[in-house]
C-alpha cells in the first residue's frame, strides 16, 4: 500500500513541477528580479519588492510587458495583484512556486512564451520557415517586404537586411 502511495505522490509532484516549466517568462522574468533584490538589499520585505516589481515592469518590453500587465505590475492594468508576487519572494519562495500559485489564478500568465530567436540566417535555415514566419522576423525588426510574392523573395531581404539588425538576433 505504501508503494502505491509513493508512486501516486511522486506522480502529482511530477505533474507539478511540470506545470511550472511552461512558465518560462513568469519564470525568468521573476528569477532575474529575485536575483537583483538579493544582490542589492540584505533583507527583503514585501513592499521593498513590490516598490522593485513595478520599477521593473515599466521598462519591461515584450512578454515581459504583459505579464506585468497580468500581474497589475503595469499602469494601465485593471486589477492590482503584485501582493501575490511580492509576499512570497520576500519569504523566499521558489520562483516556480510561486508562477505555479499565480496560474492558478489567472492561466493566461504560463500561458506565455518567449518569441524563439532567428539563429540560422543560411539560404537553408530560412527556407524552412514559414512564409508567416518570416514576415514575423521582418515585422521585428521594422521592416516589410513590399510587392514579394514568393518566399525567395524574403529570405533574400532577411539576409540583405540582417547586418543591420544583427543586435536583435541575440538573446
Amino acid at each position: 500500500m505504501s508503494v502505491l502511495s509513493l508512486a501516486i505522490l511522486l506522480f502529482f509532484r511530477g505533474f507539478t513541477f511540470s506545470a511550472a516549466d511552461n512558465c518560462e517568462v513568469c519564470v525568468s522574468f521573476l528569477h532575474r528580479l529575485y536575483g537583483s533584490l538579493n544582490s542589492a538589499h540584505t533583507e527583503l520585505t514585501p513592499a521593498l519588492v513590490e516598490e522593485e516589481l513595478v520599477q521593473a515592469c515599466t521598462v519591461a518590453q515584450g512578454k515581459e510587458a504583459r505579464l506585468c500587465y497580468y500581474l497589475g505590475a503595469s499602469s494601465d492594468a485593471a486589477t492590482r495583484v503584485t501582493a501575490s508576487v511580492a509576499r512570497p519572494l520576500a519569504s523566499h519562495v521558489p520562483v516556480e512556486k510561486i508562477c505555479q500559485r499565480l496560474s492558478s489564478r489567472d492561466t493566461q500568465i504560463c500561458e506565455l512564451k518567449y518569441e524563439s530567436q532567428l539563429k540560422d540566417l543560411s539560404s537553408d535555415g530560412l527556407n524552412k520557415l514559414r512564409v508567416l514566419e518570416l514576415r514575423n522576423i521582418l515585422a521585428s525588426w521594422g521592416e516589410e517586404c513590399r510587392g514579394c510574392l514568393e518566399k525567395h523573395e524574403f529570405v533574400s531581404l532577411i539576409q540583405k537586411k540582417a547586418p543591420l539588425h544583427a543586435h536583435s538576433l541575440e538573446l
